[in-house]
């Protein structure tokens, strides 16, 4: 078992990713596809779910539905990793750091999983 401050240390970058959905939307509108409808009503629920998600890690009664959010928040988030690999997404960051968003959110899918309450 990972140390509790980790954990605390996780629903911040969870809660300040949603935060930042609504700072700077526009952003979050661009990498998604463009076969998407309604991508910017997407932005601000996925940004809502963060933010709810992480405050919800707080608290053990809530902490395992939170998990298991968050774990199938990221593996759905890989549709727009991959999608920003692809052509159809002009980026100006390099293409070593958008391959290693792949295994993060992995990781992340991992660190989450530590804090199962069993």
């Amino acid at each position: 078992m990972l140390p509790e401050w980790s954990l605390y240390f996780m629903s911040g970058i969870y809660l300040f990713a949603g935060l930042f959905h609504f700072v700077k939307p526009k952003i979050y509108k661009s990498i998604l596809p463009k076969s998407i409808p309604n991508r910017m009503l997407l932005v601000y629920l996925s940004g809502l779910a963060e933010i709810s998600l992480a405050i919800m890690l707080w608290f053990p009664s809530t902490r395992n539905f939170a998990i298991y959010s968050i774990i199938c928040m990221l593996v759905i988030f890989l549709v727009v990793h991959f999608y920003m690999l692809t052509d159809a997404y002009r980026t100006k960051l390099p293409t070593w750091l958008l391959w290693l968003r792949i295994p993060l959110q992995f990781l992340l899918m991992w660190w989450a999983y530590q804090y199962l309450i069993l």
